[in-house]
């Protein structure tokens, strides 16, 4: 995975640039309604997957073994189908993470024990947050294969970033292409800011900075 590569600058853009250049690019990278539980963090990191499904209380399970395979840097990624009614992470898992150097955690579900991620700073991303636990309800059915967040699909590996406003996936086969476009969108928001410092009406300054394509799909000539 390349856990040793430094992504920071991934995190130099906001998660609303880098969906403007998902954009650029016609690719569907924003995991709707996944928000973040301290505001204040953000991550960037490849996607570790880990995929849930629901089981009868009879039915032995596991929740969270597969933390111990997980590499520092990579993001664990937690597709319970957007289910609410239990969490399938909580204080134990966030205090291992946090110690071994997860870059941070996304649930299309819910969470709970939430004030010790907090007290850590670890980022915590999920659908709701609960108190009523998984074990018995949930259990591990796949790991390091493709899931889903909010509808989009994460392949182990992937880029994940996420800060105030949310998580955004980046494929793996198109990171170069999001990743110039980014530049070029915060370059025009730059630009743009420092003509309205100079006196220029904002109908001016987009159009100099040409902000009203930065989002447009780029096409193979552009």
């Amino acid at each position: 995975m390349g856990m040793n590569e430094d992504l920071s600058v991934w995190t130099t853009f906001g998660t609303a640039t880098i969906s403007d250049a998902l954009d650029s690019q016609g690719i569907e990278g924003c995991a709707l309604g996944l928000m973040p539980i301290d505001r204040s963090v953000a991550m960037a990191g490849r996607a570790f997957t880990v995929r849930y499904r629901r089981i009868s209380p009879t039915d032995p399970g596991t929740v969270g073994d597969y933390l111990d395979d997980v590499p520092a840097g990579a993001v664990v990624v937690l597709d319970n189908a957007g289910d609410e009614s239990c969490t399938v992470w909580g204080d134990i898992l966030t205090q291992m993470a946090s110690r071994k150097g997860v870059a941070g955690t996304v649930i299309d579900g819910a969470c709970r024990d939430t004030q010790r991620a907090v007290d850590l700073g670890y980022p915590l991303y999920s659908r709701v947050r609960t108190m009523r636990t998984g074990k018995d309800r949930v259990e591990v059915s796949d790991v390091q294969e493709p899931v889903s967040l909010s509808g989009v699909q994460v392949a182990p590996g992937d880029l994940i970033v996420g800060d105030c406003d949310g998580v955004v996936v980046v494929p793996q086969a198109v990171e170069a292409a999001v990743l110039d476009a980014a530049k070029r969108i915060n370059e025009a928001e730059a630009q743009i800011e420092s003509l309205l410092e100079q006196g220029h009406s904002i109908r001016e300054a987009r159009e100099r900075a040409q902000y009203h394509k930065l989002q447009s799909r780029q096409s193979d000539s552009d």
